[in-house]
């Protein structure tokens, strides 16, 4: 019989997880499948970049909404950094609302908008709102649905380039997985400054070795009952605290509350939510300095003997990998496995369908009910 992620497939379809599970899973797969596309298209890619990111003046905006949000926040500092360019992460359900604190008609604009479908109404409404504003923008869409409206409008524009992950990465299950790691690798290959995408192969064995290493004692963890989770994680692991905290929050329908923080914002106030019945999640930085602040949070949270359980992943952390030193955005994909696994057995805990957790349609896997205001109406 056939275990994925200590349970065995039947069982998953059973439940009503098996998509999740299979999403999750099949990562490092679409992790390689992602590094031969780059090379297939890197010339092409290149040519439409031109050096538009050597110059300062030149403006870049990573968008999507939630997850997708989120991938853009894990990244950008990464890359702000490699080049002259002015890159910013700016959700669509911000830019739709204040546009005019972000966007300036003469500045010449590359949008990178991330879309596991496409047909968000805000990320189709975004594209949009710059063809309005911003004369001359290019678009350059991140996303898993050939499909999709996102990618269908910028099909036959010069100005706009789809560049699609790979086959599977355009998850069935409610929550964002696969799509999520492979639109941020994804960027960090194509927008980064001399990447070898041989990287994601590298990669793509670790996060195998990972999903053997951690199955179990994750699905240990997640038979527990908990109440509430906290992700705390430095520089660019605080927006994949962000998403951890998210998928715990979407998988039990909301019904396990999460938030997220940095070690050191943590004391300010945030603290404050731990109880006996908290898990805390700290996600451990490849940067020397971040750990040793870090350990002194840790350190402190287990005197004080509150919190549930206080467990850490990463660099040196309770689960570990063999990884190179590099940069903390490369690795957020490695360490999201273990967030992600775990949000997928605290559903199945609370004998929800994790492939679906909002039966009634709450909350739906491509936001719905959503009114496009022109910009120019207020």
């Amino acid at each position: 019989m056939t275990t994925l992620l200590q349970r065995d497939i039947q069982t998953w379809r059973d439940i009503g997880g098996l998509h999740t599970a299979e999403e999750i899973a099949h990562q490092p797969a679409i992790w390689r499948a992602l590094a031969g596309i780059l090379r297939k298209e890197q010339a092409s890619l290149a040519a439409f970049l031109g050096d538009a990111l050597s110059h300062p003046q030149q403006r870049v905006i990573l968008t999507g909404a939630g997850s997708s949000a989120y991938v853009g926040e894990i990244v950008v500092d990464t890359l702000n950094a490699a080049w002259p360019a002015q890159i910013r992460a700016i959700a669509t359900t911000t830019l739709l609302t204040h546009h005019e604190l972000y966007l300036e008609a003469d500045a010449p604009t590359l949008l990178v908008s991330f879309a596991r479908s496409g047909d968000s109404p805000e990320s189709l409404a975004a594209v949009e709102l710059l063809r309005q504003v911003v004369p001359g923008a290019r678009f350059l869409n991140i996303t898993c649905n050939a499909d999709g409206k996102l990618a269908r409008q910028g099909a036959n524009d010069s100005n706009t380039y789809n560049l699609l992950m790979p086959e599977g990465s355009c998850d069935r299950g409610f929550a964002m997985t696969s799509s999520f790691s492979s639109m941020l690798l994804a960027a960090l290959s194509v927008l980064g400054k001399d990447v070898d995408v041989a990287r994601l192969e590298t990669l793509a064995q670790l996060g195998e070795d990972a999903l053997r290493d951690w199955s179990a004692p994750v699905a240990d963890l997640g038979s527990q009952p908990v109440q509430r989770v906290v992700y705390l994680g430095s520089g660019p692991l605080e927006a994949l605290a962000k998403e951890a905290a998210l998928k715990i929050l979407e998988l039990t329908g909301g019904r396990v509350m999460a938030m997220a923080n940095t070690p050191l914002g943590f004391r300010h106030g945030p603290k404050s939510a731990v109880t006996t019945e908290s898990l805390v999640i700290l996600l451990r930085s490849s940067k020397p300095l971040a750990r040793q602040y870090e350990d002194d949070l840790l350190q402190e949270l287990q005197r004080d003997s509150v919190a549930q359980t206080c467990l850490t992943v990463g660099i040196g952390g309770d689960l570990s990998a063999d990884a190179p030193a590099w940069p903390d955005a490369w690795l957020a994909p490695l360490w999201l496995l273990m967030a992600q696994q775990y949000a997928l057995h605290q559903s199945a805990l609370l004998q929800l369908r994790p492939d679906n957790p909002f039966a009634g349609g709450i909350v739906n896997r491509v936001v719905q009910g959503v009114t496009i205001y022109g910009h120019d109406q207020f």
